[in-house]
């Protein structure tokens, strides 16, 4: 390179620190903005898949990843009101080995935390909310609410579902409402309960799921559960639930759901809008990342392991082509939309299949379950070995595959 390469990145989430550290790595200079007045994130589990757990390992995360996290034993689906198990998918000592990395649960506070350390203090400016971008050449500049602006080789939207980046980029887009809401909660315990086994548990019954597991090596247990509703509720993390409201939505269901859920504090709620994967994410030297490129559905739980497999695409990309931005997004482009609008549209359907209604369509689904189990328990369940597979740290991007 002729001169350092400089990038902005509008957004301090899971993705965008993820860029900022991926970027550091490879030697390009980062400047980080960030509308709230410091780093946090919503106080919700994650799981950490092995796909993804490969990138933060090569970003120099693992002992940091291993000292945080969960490792849970198994993916076990469980009738909402019998627990009959109807598929187990082994994980502790079977991940490894087939997929090349672990698979954790981690809480997202802690995940964040992880992935902005050591970054340094002065690559991020925080209270700057973006309000557009402009292409100036083979420059673009993001423009921000108190009128100032920075201009940079490329400019990065990792700036979330609601994007201004991608808004100004592509034009206003109404989501669809998908007709289902999901609570989330975190329950803390001194000491691990015999009600809540040690693995990722799916619970499914008529039009809702409820998903469990323990997040920060033990000391809590993350809750997602979802239903079906005809009111629209607001896409957002934050809006304000009770455990009152969790436990009448659930009335009925399994014993050791209901005692976890009696045990809830804080619940929080937000409706399920769901997008269409797009055909192009980059204009000029201006470019999108994670939820701002690609939202999905949480079925599949790769909203934030898409997000740092972008990362790592994207700075590998970078770091080879050098100035040359729009071959780097060529190339970030025909790795990453093939592989996230799949994990999109796949992620759609899971939610399909985790709510059947009739009794006989249950039936129809769990017996199916049982039965692949039985000659591969991994392609059963949620049947998502070709998303753990995937290495991003494999990348080539001299060998640049079609976006289309």
């Amino acid at each position: 390179m002729s001169k350092t390469l400089t990038v902005g990145i509008i957004g301090g989430g899971i993705g965008g620190v993820a860029l900022a550290r991926a970027l550091l790595q490879a030697g390009i200079e980062v400047r980080l903005f960030e509308k709230a007045a410091a780093f946090g994130e919503v106080g919700a589990g994650i799981q950490m898949t092995p796909n993804a757990v490969k990138v933060l390992q090569a970003l120099g995360l693992k002992e940091g990843l291993e000292k945080i996290a969960f490792l849970p034993q198994a993916l076990v689906g469980r009738n909402w009101k019998t627990a009959q198990e109807n598929f187990r998918t082994p994980l502790a000592g079977e991940c490894p080995r087939l997929y090349g990395a672990p698979f954790y649960h981690v809480h997202r506070a802690d995940l964040h935390a992880l992935l902005a350390s050591d970054l340094p203090a002065d690559i991020t400016q925080f209270n700057t909310g973006c309000v557009g971008v402009e292409q100036r050449g083979d420059k673009a500049a993001a423009l921000f609410e108190d009128g100032s602006e920075f201009e940079a080789d490329l400019i990065v939207g990792a700036d979330g579902v609601r994007s201004t980046v991608r808004g100004a980029l592509f034009g206003a887009e109404a989501p669809n409402f998908t007709g289902k809401m999901c609570y989330r909660a975190v329950v803390p315990f001194e000491h691990m309960p015999d009600f809540v086994s040690p693995d990722s548990s799916f619970w499914m019954g008529p039009r809702a799921h409820v998903v469990t597991y323990y997040v920060r090596c033990g000391a809590a247990v993350n809750i997602v559960a979802v239903t079906e509703t005809s009111n629209w509720v607001e896409e957002s993390w934050s809006v304000p639930s009770s455990r009152e409201e969790l436990l009448g939505v659930f009335s009925g269901w399994h014993e050791n759901v209901i005692k976890l859920f009696e045990r809830t504090d804080t619940v929080f709620k937000w409706g399920l809008f769901d997008r269409d994967p797009m055909k192009t994410w980059s204009v000029g030297h201006v470019t999108l990342l994670g939820d701002a490129a690609h939202p999905m559905l949480p079925f599949l739980s790769q909203g934030a392991a898409m997000a740092i497999e972008d990362a790592f695409v994207l700075a590998k990309a970078l770091a080879a082509k050098g100035h040359d931005i729009p071959a780097a997004l060529a190339a970030y482009e025909g790795e990453r939309l093939p592989r996230t609008s799949r994990v999109q549209l796949e992620s759609r359907e899971r939610g399909k299949t985790y709510h059947k209604q009739s009794r006989f369509a249950q039936f129809k689904r769990d017996l199916s379950y049982k039965i692949k189990g039985l000659f591969n328990p991994h392609a059963s369940g949620i049947q998502a070995s070709w998303v753990y597979a995937y290495n991003a740290t494999d990348f080539d991007p001299n060998r640049v595959k079609t976006a289309a």
